[in-house]
């Protein structure tokens, strides 16, 4: 019982001494369109996102169905037919951004390396992105482009459209994160 009870008082000063930094309003957006047809793309503005400082753990998760197109048609089409929302509703990733100590970090975008696991459609594939972090007065600032296959992903695209969306999709993510205490 003093081993449970010592083991949990380890734990919370642990987390006590940790910074974590969150956000609910990310942007994370897409272009999944060839270049010389109408332009596929969407943005999410209510992304979260955590970074616990104090190991660089990073966790991120998004509602499929908060991606808004400039065409509603576009949209539905994404939500039904491609990314099949409604049975899976969220994309995950999970990871840990590599050497990051957060009192090495400056006011200017320094260069991080983020291993983890992005999870689309209940499909978890490893990943590895470049990604610039710098300190801001509220807290951090992210951000990372990088690509995805369809294919990784079983997103199935029909043949009558096959040549107007990317078999790559580039994905761009903007976060601000603040202090959590």
């Amino acid at each position: 019982m003093k081993f449970k009870l010592l083991i949990l008082l380890l734990f919370i000063c642990a987390s006590a001494n940790s910074q974590k930094y969150a956000t609910r309003s990310g942007k994370t957006s897409f272009i999944g369109s060839e270049q010389t047809f109408e332009q596929i793309k969407a943005v999410n503005d209510y992304s979260s996102a955590i970074i616990d400082s104090s190991n660089g753990d990073i966790a991120i998760l998004l509602f499929i169905n908060a991606f808004d197109f400039e065409i509603a048609l576009m949209q539905e089409h994404f939500n039904e037919n491609y990314m099949d929302s409604s049975k899976f509703p969220k994309a995950t990733f999970i990871g840990n951004i590599q050497n990051f100590k957060l009192n090495e970090t400056t006011s200017s975008y320094q260069e991080y390396k983020i291993n983890g696991v992005l999870t689309i459609r209940g499909i978890g594939n490893e990943v590895s992105l470049a990604s610039k972090i710098k300190k801001t007065n509220e807290g951090l600032s992210l951000k990372t482009n990088f690509s995805v296959l369809t294919s990784e992903y079983d997103i199935n695209i029909p043949k009558v459209v096959r040549n107007k969306i990317s078999k790559e999709i580039k994905i761009k993510v903007e976060y601000e994160l603040v202090e959590k205490i």
